[in-house]
């Protein structure tokens, strides 16, 4: 069986990393109790009473651990994958793994020395049961070409909950590093693309003049030889919405088009999961709430088989490398205005 580890309980995604990796067979060894956020560690003792706290070198040293799964401060994360692939460990990281370019150069060569796997963990496609659907019938041909994406990542900000690291660029990457990681991962994947062209990018605080570091809005537009694709992310969900966001995706491909409601099916439907299909066979929702997740067992078996199932290491690279090319490129469309 093989084995894992927690390090880095900085951010809630540590909850559904460890929970589908024990859920797809893996052993958790133990985590490291150090975080930013005492309230992210509370809640994990509450999810998994029975794990037990370890210092974080001996997990790094540990020869029996396979697996570094890290929800670290965005701008730690690198560093702690280059010391567990260091030791010999594979790595699943939360997004963005990455908030450099030089980072990012660390990791590759990384990699390319140790032989270990760098996995980031895009949960807006991996623990999203619709994408699942998505997947399917995209690969039986039922919309034609996937030419085109339209990806929306709202979030709802949650602001007097935040640790203060979440609102300073250098230690969250940026807005679009951050979340539209996420819907690169998704143009990619859904349209087969090997890689794209970020053809414009904008970023902007509309909403909190105090801290001008921040931004509050983006927005891509992106190219592959096939297909191009908008994104839209931003922190304006409302409190009354009863999901942290509508999270959206729309594949037009050229005999017809899917939409994915991710979390809510708004003032419709009730639940999460829910795939629009409309080709020339006809106009359908399928309710995806139960179809199994598949990222964390593909991962594992990459693991024992050295292999590259879940998210292959040039897709996560080529993810990686556009977010930061989207940031670096961001016109900044409206400054902050004090209030």
């Amino acid at each position: 069986m093989l084995r894992f580890a927690a390090i880095g309980l900085d951010h809630r995604h540590i909850y559904h990393m460890v929970a589908e990796l024990i859920a797809a067979g893996a052993q958790c060894a133990g985590y490291c109790p150090e975080t930013s956020d005492p309230r992210v560690l509370d809640g994990f003792r509450e999810r998994f009473p029975t794990l037990q706290p370890v210092a974080r070198e001996r997990l790094l040293e540990d020869p029996t651990i396979d697996i570094i799964c890290s929800a670290a401060i965005p701008r730690d994360r690198a560093g702690i994958a280059i010391r567990a692939m260091s030791n010999g460990k594979d790595v699943m990281v939360d997004k963005p793994g990455v908030t450099t370019s030089q980072q990012l150069a660390e990791v590759t060569e990384c990699v390319a020395r140790t032989g270990r796997i760098f996995s980031i963990c895009f949960s807006e496609r991996f623990v999203v049961r619709a994408s699942e659907i998505a997947a399917k019938l995209v690969a039986e041909g039922a919309i034609g070409e996937v030419v085109n994406t339209v990806g929306l990542g709202p979030h709802r900000l949650n602001r007097a909950i935040r640790p203060g690291w979440f609102f300073e660029r250098a230690a969250y990457g940026g807005i679009l590093v951050d979340i539209a990681s996420h819907q690169i991962d998704q143009f990619l994947f859904y349209t087969g693309a090997g890689d794209a062209e970020i053809v414009a990018a904008s970023t902007a605080n509309h909403a909190l003049p105090e801290i001008p570091d921040f931004a509050d809005f983006g927005e891509i537009l992106l190219r592959s030889d096939s297909a191009t694709g908008y994104i839209r992310v931003d922190w304006f969900t409302p409190d009354s919405l009863p999901s942290w966001g509508d999270g959206r995706l729309t594949l037009l491909g050229t005999k017809g088009f899917i939409e994915l409601r991710k979390y809510l099916d708004i003032a419709g439907r009730p639940g999460t999961d829910h795939v629009f299909v409309s080709n020339h066979a006809g106009t359908r929702h399928i309710d995806a709430s139960r179809e199994p997740l598949t990222y964390f067992g593909r991962f594992l078996v990459d693991v024992r088989e050295r292999t590259g199932t879940a998210a292959s290491q040039a897709h996560v690279f080529a993810v990686t490398r556009l977010s930061l090319e989207a940031e670096a490129m961001a016109s900044r469309s409206r400054e902050p205005q004090p209030r």
